[in-house]
């Protein structure tokens, strides 16, 4: 099994970039899916968060069944559900049927995504681990890049169920090259914390459902989710194999990374749906201009997370998030004006930001809470896109304006830049 490394590296860096295409694409394309099937605007965000919520909540749960079951078998499954709902996707006749749809395949990405850590580790070890690991961050860069790109011609050129379609042979081919896995499971059988994960699923659902539609009888449901969110944490402390690791909440910084996790994700997800959907149905830019439009975002990201990594933050520490959070509320302020190039300096901000903000976050994580704090992370970055989608999306549908939307993403910002203080001492270990 040697020799067929690189090749099953390639496998599992396929399945990333075909979860974050998908998650991009969409984004793009939504207004022309709601022009295509009956239902109210309003279900416009629900094409985004029914996939990034039920993604996020279920995603630690996702890398513990693959602890248990093989890691390698639980990613085969995860790429055949995957696919199985593309195609349910694009056959969608109505709406609901749609959100469904979407909402499997957020599922079936929560057992695929945690899977490539582990196996690149089964696979690699000593200098090749570290260029193998390498190698995610610019697929996924490139990912961001082409995800708005390929939505808007995909469905200029054929249909809006183009954007599901493509995932079609991408996933074949990662299943036909899946036999390069190495299998690999955890040394010891861990437990599922199923009390935990239905309290995260419930808490998630409730408190992101009023955002995306208002309405005097969904706003308690709000109060109900935030209980059982609440809920969720004592309840961790008191499992026997609790979905995530306690001691990591002895120090602030991390409590603090989550929170600007949480924020900073809202506003970069959200954007990435108001833009589109304001060209779209306020200004009546085709879908394909549309996906040009973010463009300058998606490059922008991605030519400052190499810029950040490589040159300021060995230079200047965590100092540089706030810069990039100053970038991202300056461009934020300007598209906003109706500066709509200023995506550009959006992208600049939020690649200057992220690479010194896991940085700072992951610092002081101990050795056995590393999984532990990584997928934590992950699952409220998505829970965070969702938010950003929900709130957003549901301004601007509810408004008929962008102006309140883009000034809540203003705000949270800079309660994101708040948050993050906490972090900015983290070269003092303890």
């Amino acid at each position: 099994m040697t020799r067929y490394r690189w090749p099953a590296l390639a496998v599992l860096l396929t399945a990333e970039a075909m979860n974050l295409l998908d998650a991009t694409i969409v984004q793009v394309a939504g207004p022309v899916i709601h022009d295509g099937l009956p239902g109210p605007a309003a279900e416009i965000p629900w094409f985004s968060a029914a996939y990034t919520l039920p993604f996020a909540a279920l995603l630690i749960t996702g890398g513990r069944l693959g602890d248990v079951f093989g890691r390698a078998r639980a990613f085969k499954i995860g790429v055949t559900a995957f696919v199985l709902a593309s195609l349910a996707c694009a056959a969608a006749p109505d709406a609901g049927l749609l959100i469904g749809a979407r909402a499997v395949q957020g599922a079936a990405a929560a057992l695929v995504i945690p899977q490539t850590i582990g196996l690149i580790r089964a696979l690699f070890d000593g200098d090749e681990l570290a260029k193998a690991l390498g190698t995610i961050g610019p697929v996924m860069g490139l990912s961001a890049v082409t995800g708005p790109l390929l939505g808007g011609v995909l469905t200029q050129a054929f249909s809006w169920r183009a954007v599901f379609l493509v995932n079609v042979p991408l996933g074949l081919a990662v299943l036909l090259a899946a036999r390069f896995l190495r299998e690999d499971k955890a040394a010891t059988r861990p437990k599922l914390d199923v009390v935990g994960t239905a309290l995260v699923v419930a808490g998630a659902g409730l408190l992101v459902y009023p955002l995306i539609s208002p309405g005097g009888t969904s706003w308690p449901l709000l109060a109900v989710g935030a209980v059982l969110l609440v809920g969720f944490g004592v309840q961790q402390r008191r499992a026997a194999a609790p979905l995530v690791e306690p001691s990591l909440f002895a120090d602030r910084g991390f409590p603090a990374a989550l929170a600007g996790s949480l924020l900073f994700f809202a506003v970069m997800t959200g954007l990435m749906l108001l833009v589109p959907m304001r060209l779209q149905l306020g200004e009546g830019v085709d879908v394909r201009t549309a996906g040009l439009t973010l463009l300058p975002l998606s490059a922008g990201l991605a030519v400052s997370s190499w810029f950040a990594g490589s040159r300021l933050v060995p230079r200047y520490g965590p100092r540089v998030m706030f810069a990039g959070l100053a970038l991202l509320l300056t461009g934020i302020l300007a598209v906003a004006a109706g500066v709509t190039p200023a995506l550009g300096l959006c992208g600049l901000g939020m690649g200057t930001f992220t690479v010194p903000f896991f940085t700072a976050a992951l610092h002081r994580v101990r050795p056995h809470e590393t999984g532990s704090a990584a997928g934590l992370l992950n699952a409220v970055q998505q829970l965070g896109g969702t938010l950003g989608v929900a709130l957003l999306g549901g301004l601007y549908l509810s408004t008929g304006t962008a102006t309140a939307a883009f000034g809540v993403a203003a705000g949270l910002t800079v309660a994101a830049a708040v948050a993050v203080m906490p972090l900015s001492g983290f070269r003092e270990r303890r």
